[in-house]
């Protein structure tokens, strides 16, 4: 009998190498997976295994170099596929789109050097949801197809488990969706098998994936065994060992239908659970790239080398925690500490490069006058910026004497006296000693700004410290903004004329929520059960520790001629939150720091943003790509900034944050989900309590944390042109330091310079392969442009179109300063 129907089987063993147990245990499972698979392709004739993720190939390496050198030998064979190519199965979501293209970049590196193996199938099979600006990133890195298992057709309804999925700039790439999940249980391939040829009799081609997987496994000898006998006896399908790669190759003249959506939400409580972790990811993330910058302009300049090991050491910490249960937050606490460990370690590799590059682009500034001191602000980014930087400084000695003190004054590099005031520094040292000044700075693109300090004597000042009796009311500009003295929140934020928000605006607010890290059984966190309240005076001068009987729970901390800074306590509970506002004189960007002291169970915190567009449109931004999200109550995902475009989308709001990914957004509410209080890595299981019911069990983001948002209003065409740029900034701040240089050397060129107010530089870094640099550019809001694009440093510049949510990679020759393009695998057009 003809076989007319293909089954093609995927043999994978998922090893997640941290999850339930430390990556040690990881390691170890690894060889011992491994090293079955190459026993066992040896022994079947017609077996092949696949298995992807260079980090496990790097363990083996390693650790085992007779089964590495094996395993070479196999892929020669074509019985051993290297599948996927990227780093490891890192979040598809959290990451920024520049570290997801460094998780192909490393892995496929890896792959061609040390096997000469370059898959063309992108797999993900366990990671909880994928951005959709994954097509673009995939098509330019060489692929043509993605695989991948979540989230279920329960979740996210699709065409067909084979489709067409379309990028935010119109790439596309074929999708497979494996319904059936990516593990068999061991000795029931054959079973699996059978499954699938009856729930898909008309059905002529298929993909399944088979293997015992999470801790390895992979196949076993029983498995082929049976697998071999319904070979022989399955009369109609053709039953075969295969590779995703085959599998694409027999669909892809198939008449698919198109998805042009992300492919979310799944497990959203992942969103939010382990704040410290995506935190402390955020600041690693933001930290490699403008490290990555600096010494790049500085290599470029011919002040230092180029130090590659160094931040190739840096990013495989990154994406290492980049792991689809790490950075989620679904690992046990060891896993969450070594976590924070690792991220520990590149942070401090990256502090002294970033250190080393600062003090090398100092060259040819100017000696110190006579009783300045010179405050150095570099910007990293290729155009200008006017923001407000604090510094602190030691002067040459602590001032004893309560008579007098020494105020600050600042000058820019024309000796044109700006804007500052003296803050309250991160010392107690209660005489006049170190200063922290904060001032507004015009700076210049990619290059090393000076200003000049200097103290002159005056009277002490009188306290900064003021009590809030009346509603609070600040101005600036067009802008104003109103504090509630009796409830602590925002009544008003107006600018222009135009209000933007509803009274009672940023409280924190207590929402209902489940021992699960993952939210398994959820897609939303919206019954309220509670909030935080302003303190009484009385609780204000407990928590406060002043020793005063009654402390004022609203109260003005700084001002000055920069900004003012009031400062909120609430209470919930057995919990504390301390707010802080800090409003500019000039301009119309609101901060606001939240410090919280938690201590709840299965319970999580928004913080609120009701603005006035209730029937308005939800924006944020995602890897490489711009979302407008469906309303719904459903948790969603989102990166360095959320925004509300009122009905006639003529306004909008913005929000920035520093390592807050889980939001919703409710007839114009906007609440980003600060944290959550799961326990660690608390599985449903049937109707089982999902924690002992005998004992106390840690839980996670308990105690302290602290978090950063900052709100501005205006126009959409303002909004939208500069949300992107900003919320750079605000994550890759300019490094500021007072450094006393020694005159010598030459001043650096500019490393690239953007003639336009919205196109991104997100890399800028050398090669992995000969002389050159390369610059990578992002068109983010979707409308196109062309672009001049200067390199100061080698005397030249380039006209760039670009299509909506078009990445661009420059390569920059420096030996014959050619400037051409290439693929985001750093390979020439």
């Amino acid at each position: 009998m003809k076989k007319d129907k293909s089954l093609y089987l995927v043999c994978n063993a998922h090893l997640d190498p941290v999850w339930l147990w430390e990556w040690e245990e990881g390691a170890a499972q690894a060889l011992a997976t491994f090293r079955t698979a190459a026993e066992l392709c040896e022994e079947f004739p017609d077996f092949v295994f696949n298995h992807n993720e260079a980090l496990l190939y790097k363990w083996i390496e390693e650790y085992d170099e007779e089964l590495f050198h094996k395993i070479k030998t196999l892929i020669k064979k074509k019985k051993w596929h290297v599948m996927g190519g990227w780093y490891l199965q890192s979040d598809c979501n959290m990451p920024c789109g520049e570290s997801l293209v460094r998780q192909i970049l490393v892995g496929k590196k890896y792959f061609r050097e040390k096997f000469n193996a370059e898959p063309t199938t992108a797999v993900n099979v366990d990671p909880f949801g994928h951005t959709r600006g994954l097509v673009q990133i995939l098509k330019k890195s060489g692929y043509d197809s993605y695989l991948f298992c979540r989230p279920d057709s329960e979740r996210l309804r699709i065409p067909g488990d084979d489709f067409i999925w379309v990028g935010y700039d119109g790439s596309q790439i074929t999708a497979h969706r494996a319904p059936g999940h990516y593990n068999s249980s061991l000795g029931k391939a054959g079973k699996r098998i059978l499954k699938w040829l009856k729930e898909n009799k008309t059905k002529k081609t298929g993909l399944l994936l088979w293997g015992v997987g999470n801790h390895g496994g992979g196949p076993s000898r029983k498995d082929l065994s049976r697998i071999k006998d319904l070979k022989n006896k399955i009369e109609d399908t053709n039953i075969r060992h295969s590779t995703p790669e085959e599998y694409f190759t027999k669909i892809k003249n198939h008449n698919l239908p198109r998805f042009e959506k992300d492919l979310n939400p799944w497990a959203v409580g992942c969103y939010t659970t382990m704040s410290r972790i995506k935190q402390t990811h955020r600041k690693l993330e933001n930290t490699y790239y403008l490290t990555e910058k600096m010494v790049s302009h500085a290599f470029l300049n011919g002040l230092m080398g180029y130090p590659k090991k160094e931040l190739d050491d840096a990013l495989e910490d990154l994406l290492f925690c980049e792991f689809h249960d790490i950075l989620p937050g679904s690992c046990i606490s060891e896993g969450e500490e070594y976590a924070l460990h690792r991220m520990g370690h590149g942070l401090e590799i990256l502090s002294r490069l970033k250190n080393k590059a600062f003090f090398c682009l100092l060259s040819g500034q100017k000696k110190t006058g006579k009783d300045e001191f010179p405050l150095m602000v570099y910007n990293p980014h290729p155009y200008a910026l006017n923001d407000i930087i604090c510094c602190e400084f030691q002067p040459d000695e602590p001032n004893d004497d309560p008579e007098k003190f020494w105020a600050p004054e600042i000058k820019d590099e024309n000796g044109t006296k700006i804007p500052c005031q003296l803050e309250k520094e991160s010392s107690n040292i209660s005489n006049d000693h170190r200063k922290r000044v904060v001032f507004r700075a015009s700076l210049k693109p990619t290059a090393m700004n000076r200003f000049n300090a200097s103290l002159k004597a005056s009277k002490p000042p009188k306290s900064r410290i003021r009590e809030i009796k009346d509603d609070l009311k600040l101005k600036s500009g067009k802008a104003e903004l109103v504090i509630n003295a009796r409830t602590g929140l925002v009544d008003r934020f107006q600018w222009d004329g135009v209000d933007f928000l509803k009274k009672d605006s940023f409280p924190l607010k207590i929402m209902k929520d489940y021992p699960d890290p993952w939210g398994m059984k959820v897609e939303s966190f919206h019954t309220e059960i509670g909030r935080f309240t302003l303190m009484d005076p009385k609780q204000s001068a407990v928590f406060s520790g002043t020793g005063k009987k009654l402390l004022p729970p609203l109260r003005i901390i700084e001002e000055g001629p920069v900004r003012t800074v009031a400062e909120a306590l609430f209470k919930y509970n057995d919990s504390r939150a301390c707010v802080r506002y800090k409003f500019p004189k000039k301009g119309k960007t609101l901060e606001i720091e939240i410090k919280l002291f938690w201590n709840e169970k299965d319970k999580m915190v928004k913080l609120s943003v009701p603005t006035v567009f209730t029937q308005g449109t939800c924006l944020g931004q995602v890897p490489y790509g711009l979302e407008e999200y469906p309303r719904s109550e459903k948790e969603k995902v989102t990166q360095k900034w959320t925004g509300v475009l009122s009905e006639d989308r003529e306004y909008m709001i913005t929000l920035i944050n520093r390592g807050t990914h889980g939001f919703d957004f409710i007839k114009g509410e906007l609440r980003p989900s600060l944290l959550r209080s799961p326990a660690y890595a608390a599985h449903p299981v049937n109707s089982k309590p999902l924690v002992p019911q005998d004992r106390f069990e840690d839980r996670i983001d308990q105690g302290e944390r602290t978090f950063s948002f900052w709100f501005d209003a205006g126009t959409a065409k303002e909004r939208l042109s500069l949300i992107s740029r900003e919320s750079t900034v605000k994550n890759e701040s300019p490094p500021a330091l007072c450094f006393f240089p020694s005159g010598k050397g030459r001043l650096p060129e500019q490393s690239v310079l953007i003639e336009d107010e919205t196109i991104q530089m997100k890399a800028l870094k050398k090669a992995e392969e000969g002389n050159r640099i390369v610059l990578r550019l992002f068109e983010p809001i979707g409308t196109g442009k062309k672009v001049r694009v200067s390199v100061p440093v080698i005397k030249k510049s380039i006209e760039i179109i670009f299509k909506p949510f078009e990445i661009k990679t420059l390569s920059i020759d420096l030996d014959s300063h050619e400037i051409s393009f290439t693929d985001l695998l750093e390979k020439k057009k």
